[in-house]
């Protein structure tokens, strides 16, 4: 059993996390000016480079997200764009610290060199506007999973907190369409891991009936210990361990947590009116995210946040149920308003780790949870075997 009071003497592996929202900085921060990853204080947020070489974060995937409550379907490309532009204009801007990273081997080369590698998701399937062309270009432009949905449901795709409850005569059915599928069948063919965090049980179904490759729940938590729809149950966690797929662990405390989920659908109403009352004042136009995450913050600190053991507990959940193998972490870093207790930013991740070590998590596991098991599900997409269409 590995001694937690002596992890900083400890050979541990690398720290890979799946999802950061951290683009919008990039684009549009609180700060007076330009917000830069590499060299800027860490402020509100939760992840810049400093944090993330204190905590052992060696990769993270920066989320490429368009808000489609802000931004009409005419500006999901460009908005997507200007966000992927932002993320590799400051790769482009300090190569010795930087590295885009396109396949494992990439995080590893960039690791051993000294580099933060930083790679690419989409989040929400609404951004490629139902064209292959397009998902195949953002591909080309190096993002390597994507979300098949965010809160909203698309034309292809239903969300998990969007359902559209459909009637017999609905137009789209739930879960996939037939263009979903071709949508799965590129993705494998592309070899872009297939991201199924936000999407709805029936969506969840298809994709694993279908896919050739093993999934990704890039954040995402286990509903057995707190009932949110984004939440995976445990038939959901077992299915994705049979597909070979892993399950990495969001660190929002309205997931992690049920008491603190109760409490916040509490103050909805009045957290919706904080809402509405800023969007009059942009008149139709994009509010800028760190203004509405502002609000959500004041919201979240209105409650006591969960313990720590809380979030650990998601990590022995899914262990138990769907095994080691099919576990890591996806923090959800500066895209959500409240954190476990003694989580502040990248820099505290550290304690993730001594706490799983605490509960008897060996050397070998260790691994697995905070690199291995990505690595793993990247590289078998990249082989995945593609022979004739999905689509009968």
């Amino acid at each position: 059993m590995i001694d937690p009071r002596n992890l900083a003497t400890l050979p541990l592996p690398f720290l890979i996390d799946t999802h950061a929202d951290t683009p919008q900085r990039l684009l549009e921060d609180e700060s007076a000016a330009p917000w830069d990853f590499t060299s800027s204080p860490l402020g509100t947020g939760h992840l810049n480079l400093a944090a993330a070489r204190a905590g052992n974060l060696a990769a993270e995937f920066f989320a490429i997200w368009v808000d489609p409550a802000q931004y009409p379907p005419a500006q999901y490309v460009p908005r997507s764009l200007a966000l992927i532009d932002a993320v590799l204009e400051q790769v482009r801007r300090r190569p010795n610290d930087l590295a885009l990273c396109l396949t494992p081997a990439d995080i590893t080369t960039a690791h051993a060199s000294g580099k933060f590698a930083i790679l690419l998701g989409l989040e929400g399937g609404h951004s490629i506007v139902n064209s292959l062309a397009q998902l195949r270009a953002y591909h080309a432009l190096g993002v390597r999973y994507m979300t098949l949905t965010w809160a909203n449901s698309n034309d292809w795709a239903e969300s998990s907190t969007d359902l559209r409850n459909p009637t017999p005569d609905a137009a789209v059915p739930p879960g996939l369409t037939s263009f979903g599928l071709s949508v799965i069948a590129e993705m494998n063919r592309l070899g872009m891991m297939i991201d199924v965090s936000h999407v709805s049980s029936q969506t969840l179904a298809d994709v694993l009936a279908v896919t050739r490759a093993p999934v990704l729940a890039s954040h995402s938590c286990a509903r057995a210990l707190c009932d949110s729809p984004r939440n995976l149950t445990d038939d959901q966690l077992r299915a994705i361990a049979a597909n070979g797929g892993a399950v990495m662990v969001n660190f929002y405390s309205a997931f992690v947590d049920e008491t603190y989920r109760l409490a916040l659908i509490a103050l909805k109403p009045e957290r919706e009116r904080a809402h509405a009352a800023l969007a009059a004042k942009y008149d139709a136009q994009p509010i800028p995210f760190h203004l509405s995450n502002r609000i959500d913050r004041d919201f979240a600190a209105r409650i006591p946040r969960p313990p720590l053991t809380s979030l650990i507990n998601h990590f022995d959940h899914i262990i138990s149920v769907a095994g080691i193998d099919h576990v890591g972490i996806g923090t959800d870093f500066d895209g959500i308003s409240a954190l476990p207790e003694g989580i502040d930013s990248a820099a505290d991740l550290p304690k993730i780790i001594a706490a799983l070590a605490t509960r008897g998590h060996s050397a070998a596991a260790l691994e697995k949870i905070l690199s291995a098991n990505l690595l793993r599900v990247f590289t078998t997409n990249l082989g995945c075997p593609m022979s004739g269409s999905l689509i009968a």
